[in-house]
């Protein structure tokens, strides 16, 4: 493939790639921010309102946690962690050395972003389109993780670090009644961030030309 660098219409371009290139997993993070409040809430909310859905099905939902209530999150975790070694499900040595220091980076950070998906809205469109309706489940995660990436990638912009997190369906239970969520918003991911304390780990690449071909050129 060629190494000369494009020349792009518009600027902004350049800059979209060189953020999607800085946009690393940082696992050290401290309870610090860079920015307000406000402006990490005006991340998440553009991501909410501008992210494509297919059919604009809009399936996406948010909680952003901060402070206190981030902290509060990854105690649940801990606590469900723990009854589940006490109940032999899960080593007690492994958690120990392990799972537990990684929870407590998390809850060391400044916020968690939970990502939800509203599957029980889609039951219209499901029905109005039934050759599709296998497709929508699908449909509505894709949507789903273009908001946690442009979310991870805007706040890597700030100064942030983040990295992304599955423990679901552990914590399901134990968020929807200490946030007082919806029974119809599923839990996807949550995105833990926070400043830096630590650098990422180097990053490597398969061969492109084993991942990507181009026709008509």
């Amino acid at each position: 493939m060629g190494s000369t660098q494009p020349e792009f219409k518009n600027p902004a371009t350049t800059t979209l790639l060189e953020l999607v290139k800085a946009r690393r997993t940082y696992y050290g993070l401290k309870a610090e921010s860079p920015i307000s409040d406000e402006a990490i809430e005006s991340i998440v909310q553009d991501a909410v309102l501008h992210v494509p859905s297919s059919f604009n099905t809009q399936t996406s939902r948010v909680v952003l946690l901060l402070k206190e209530e981030h902290q509060k999150l990854w105690d649940i975790a801990i606590n469900i962690m723990e009854s589940l070694v006490a109940a032999g499900k899960v080593p007690k040595e492994m958690f120990e050395t392990h799972t537990k220091p990684k929870l407590n980076a998390f809850r060391a950070a400044y916020g968690t972003v939970l990502f939800f998906v509203d599957y029980d809205s889609l039951a219209a469109i499901k029905e109005k389109f039934a050759i599709y309706a296998d497709k929508f489940d699908p449909f509505a995660l894709e949507s789903n993780a273009m908001s946690q990436y442009l979310v991870w990638t805007a706040l890597c912009s700030e100064g942030f670090g983040a990295n992304l997190q599955h423990y679901s369906p552990l914590i399901d239970e134990q968020v929807q009644k200490t946030w007082n969520i919806p029974a119809s918003w599923k839990l996807d991911a949550q995105l833990v961030f926070g400043t830096p304390a630590s650098e990422p780990s180097e990053k490597t690449f398969q061969p492109i030309e084993d991942r990507y071909k181009v026709f008509g050129k």
